[in-house]
């Protein structure tokens, strides 16, 4: 098992790029099941969780290979065996995405229930009351789902997506590609607007799909018959993007951030400019710049284009040093604040409350062995860790690795000391 060291605190300067997005490849990689041919992403990012989603498909029968240039080719033509089994489903929440493909293909789909970070309870209910209102049959079976289309396929409907915490990104994502080959039109009403689900729609769309209302929350589709193999290029990570740009901050530093996609951020730098941290667009990315201090804020994570939940964990690190009290208060996934804990370990001074945490600032942090709970928690701990005093031991680094490619090498080109050390 590998564990980071970092010594700190530190400060950082040159340029920082960002990877593909994770929450994009994911679900485009389960949309390559519809075509059943060769398609490829070429800047599909280094993640453990797109290997294990790559050997997922490779377990139903498909081929996955990584070329020398980064580039991720699948080929879903000899996919045979409609089945997602739970020793490698158990690993990747976003894995549940192959339900509606499968279905919508072969009629037919045998999915294990997801894994993923331990954040709090994610039904998925939703997904299987969509893929019901297409006409599906749909049981539970020893932990897994077993779903069979109507004779004919899939069938078109009316779908509302709400759920008790707003929308569903992977809920849109599976009824949205299974609708592609339904028979008739589907209406997606309260569909997820994040810019990875426009990301999926648009994917969908080169693919041959008659998808509408692209980032809104009403998706019209109208099924086809076939779809066609694509190689298709995904957005830029805008939560990696907001990492590093938190990186900066918490370290007192100025950074470039290359293919930083500002235009799907507004309320992550809406909230950097109103703590005191100044984000100037620059071309394809911008720059991020402490300027004198961290003033205190209010936050509340919400569906997009709200400020996401992925960026909750390490704007907790960045404000516990601002010079006053915040509240940061999670509407996405309440229990979503194991990493409390941990910073409170390194001297912040946070209390949770309910569904929100009250986050007292002080003068400084103080390293401290600490222990990496889910990916976005990990984020939150090595930034910490390079703002502390003295040298931090982060366990479990396997969550970061799940979700940041090499992000070790990425921050130490830029002045970070952080250590890759296997135990």
């Amino acid at each position: 098992m590998d564990i980071f060291e970092i010594d700190g605190p530190v400060e950082l300067s040159g340029t920082i790029e960002v990877a593909g997005s994770k929450n994009s490849t994911l679900p485009i990689l389960a949309a390559m099941i519809l075509p059943g041919g060769r398609c490829a992403i070429p800047n599909a990012p280094h993640l453990a969780d797109i290997e294990s989603f790559g050997t997922l498909l490779e377990s139903m029968g498909a081929e996955a290979q990584r070329e020398p240039d980064g580039t991720l080719r699948i080929d879903t033509g000899p996919l045979d065996r409609p089945v997602g089994e739970y020793d490698i489903v158990r690993k990747i929440r976003a894995s549940i995405c192959i339900l509606g493909p499968l279905l919508a293909r072969f009629g037919r789909a045998k999915v294990s229930m997801p894994g993923g970070c331990a954040i709090g309870d994610r039904p998925v209910d939703i997904h299987l009351r969509g893929l019901r209102a297409m006409g599906a049959d749909i049981h539970l079976e020893e932990g897994y789902i077993v779903a069979q289309a109507p004779a004919g396929g899939l069938r078109g409907a009316p779908i509302f997506l709400g759920g008790p915490f707003g929308t569903t990104v992977l809920g849109t994502d599976n009824i949205m590609m299974a609708a592609t080959l339904a028979r008739g039109t589907t209406v997606i009403e309260s569909a997820a607007c994040e810019p990875e689900v426009a990301d999926l729609a648009g994917c969908l769309n080169a693919m041959g799909a008659k998808i509408r209302g692209i980032g809104s929350p009403r998706l019209v589709i109208e099924g086809v018959r076939e779809l066609k193999p694509v190689s298709y290029r995904v957005i830029s990570d805008r939560i990696e993007a907001g990492t590093f740009m938190a990186a900066a901050a918490i370290t007192k530093s100025r950074l470039r951030i290359d293919r930083c996609p500002l235009n799907e951020m507004l309320a992550v730098t809406d909230r950097f400019r109103q703590i005191g941290i100044s984000v100037e667009a620059d071309g394809d990315g911008c720059e991020v710049a402490y300027a004198g201090q961290v003033r205190p804020a209010d936050i509340t994570t919400q569906p997009y284009p709200g400020f996401p939940t992925d960026l909750q964990a390490q704007f907790m690190a960045l404000l516990a040093l601002a010079e006053g009290n915040s509240v940061i208060t999670e509407k996405i996934y309440p229990d979503r604040f194991m990493h409390v804990a941990e910073l409170n370990r390194m001297a912040a001074h946070l209390r949770k409350e309910g569904p929100s945490v009250i986050v007292e600032g002080v003068d400084e942090l103080i390293a401290a062995p600490v222990m990496a709970s889910d990916l976005r928690a990990s984020a939150a701990l090595v930034l910490a860790g390079m703002a502390a005093s003295g040298t931090t031991t982060v366990q479990r680094v396997y969550h970061i690795d799940r979700g940041y490619e090499r992000i070790e090498e990425k921050l130490n080109a830029v002045g970070a000391k952080i250590r890759r050390v296997t135990v």
